[in-house]
C-alpha cells in the first residue's frame, strides 16, 4: 500500500537547510512512501475578507492537502516560533471555518537549523497549532536535526533521518488502520 505525504518546507529559500533536509527524509523513506511537496509561495496573506473567494492558489493547496494521506512538517524557527509564511499556509488551509483542509491528517515534525536546540520553540509551537487543528501528530522520536555543511551524508545523520521517516511512517500507517 502506498501513503501518500504531503510535506511543508516552512522557509521558502530555495537554498534552504530545511528542504535539503527534506529532500535526504524522501530519498531514505520506504518505497511505500509517496511524498509530494506542498507549494504555498503563491499564496497572499490571509485575510478573513476572502473566505467567500478564496484565490486560486489556496484553493490549489487545500486540493494538495486532501490528497495526501499524512503531512510532514520540515521548518526552521524565526523569533522562536514558526515562520510567518508557513503560518500563513496553514491559516489559509485551515479556512474558511468548518473547511479544515488538515484535519484528521496525520502529521510529522521536523526542523533543522545550525543551533543543537534551533527548532524546539518552533516546533512546539507548530505542535500547539496542529493540536487546534484536529491532526494527530507523531509525539516521538522528535527530530532536531543540527545542520552543518556535509551533515546529511554522515552515517549518523542518515541513521537518525531514517529512524525517524520509518517511525512516521509506522505511526501513520498504525493511525489510518485505528481510523479505519
Amino acid at each position: 500500500m502506498t501513503i501518500k505525504v504531503g510535506y511543508f518546507v516552512g522557509s521558502l529559500s530555495a537554498q534552504s537547510i530545511n528542504r535539503k533536509v527534506a529532500e535526504k527524509i524522501v530519498e531514505l523513506a520506504s518505497n511505500d512512501l509517496e511524498f509530494v511537496e506542498i507549494p504555498y509561495q503563491d499564496l497572499p496573506l490571509y485575510n478573513h475578507d476572502l473566505d467567500g473567494d478564496y484565490p486560486q492558489a489556496a484553493l490549489d493547496m487545500k486540493a494538495a492537502i486532501a490528497a495526501n494521506d499524512a503531512i510532514m512538517f520540515v521548518t526552521p524557527e524565526y523569533n522562536r516560533s514558526v515562520p510567518g509564511a508557513l503560518k500563513n499556509a496553514i491559516d489559509w488551509g485551515s479556512r474558511p471555518w468548518g473547511q479544515n483542509a488538515f484535519a484528521g491528517k496525520p502529521a510529522g515534525i521536523v526542523g533543522a537549523s545550525i543551533g543543537a536546540p534551533g527548532t524546539s520553540m518552533a516546533q512546539q509551537h507548530l505542535r500547539n497549532i496542529l493540536g487546534f487543528l484536529d491532526m494527530p501528530t507523531m509525539r516521538q522520536p522528535e527530530a532536531y536535526v543540527q545542520y552543518e555543511e556535509g551533515c546529511l551524508d554522515t552515517e549518523r545523520t542518515q541513521s537518525f533521518l531514517k529512524a525517524w521517516v520509518d517511525a512516521f511512517q509506522s505511526y501513520i500507517e498504525l493511525w489510518h488502520r485505528a481510523n479505519a
